[in-house]
């Protein structure tokens, strides 16, 4: 088999089966896993796979730049933040996340809702501005512009200081194997301190981020409280998910 046909059997199995198994595919084609794992490589090079251990999971489309994340399934971002804003109640402290998924839940709060919103986030401070009740606790640090967040160990040290009763975090990907992750390492700590300072985490996850990775991984499974997604409940991912304990929050 030529090598650009191993590339599109190795995409396809992503596309139909969402992982590859380096010795399988070896053993099924007849070379080398060496063979399959230079493949798997040049496949992570153009970002066409996320390489794990023993093979490669479907990549998260949140590796885009941030500008280009706003219409990358809006109407599901929109559909997670309804649900999400709905778990907010009157008088609460809420830990706000960055992203384009939480800025379409600051969006979705009611304006005149009395609550404190924490957040290492500008545009997430910035959305907030016309909610005359909300109070707005903005964490500082080194800005990761791909998030439009404060990263970094100023900011993870903010974060010790607060506490609050609801995170709600988004993700880069959600998978059973690889778990929650995301691309950046800063960026993973910063979302672990912000999570260990709330009562309940719920995390974001709008369906194509469902059955992806990134090479960081955020927080365990048994660290959330549940996962907010308008992916399909028959979604494979979402049925393993749930055989682990996994509350899902559907947003029909």
């Amino acid at each position: 088999m030529l090598a650009a046909e191993r590339r599109d059997h190795l995409l396809g199995l992503l596309t139909r089966e969402g992982k590859v198994v380096a010795k399988d595919v070896a053993a099924e084609l007849g070379i080398s896993e060496d063979s399959v794992r230079r493949d798997l490589r040049d496949l992570a090079t153009e970002g066409l796979c996320q390489r794990v251990y023993g093979g490669a999971l479907p990549v998260s489309p949140a590796a885009a730049d941030y500008t280009a994340r706003h219409s990358v399934a809006a109407e599901g971002k929109r559909k997670v933040a309804s649900v999400a804003a709905g778990l907010v109640r009157p008088g609460s402290a809420l830990i706000l996340d960055g992203g384009t998924t939480a800025l379409a839940v600051a969006r979705a709060l009611p304006q005149d809702l009395d609550c404190t919103v924490i957040t290492h986030s500008p545009t997430i401070a910035s959305a907030l501005l016309d909610h005359p009740r909300a109070e707005l606790f903005l964490l500082g640090g080194r800005v990761f512009k791909h998030s439009a967040v404060a990263c970094g160990a100023a900011a993870v040290e903010a974060a010790q200081n607060v506490s609050a009763d609801l995170c709600l975090l988004g993700v880069a990907g959600v998978h059973p194997e690889a778990g929650l992750t995301t691309g950046d390492a800063e960026e993973a700590a910063m979302k672990r301190a912000l999570a260990a300072r709330a009562a309940d985490t719920y995390i974001l996850a709008s369906s194509e981020k469902i059955g992806t990775a990134s090479r960081f991984r955020v927080l365990p499974w048994e660290g959330i409280s549940g996962l907010i997604t308008d992916a399909d409940p028959r979604d494979p991912v979402l049925e393993e998910l749930a055989a682990l304990g996994v509350e899902i929050l559907p947003t029909d």
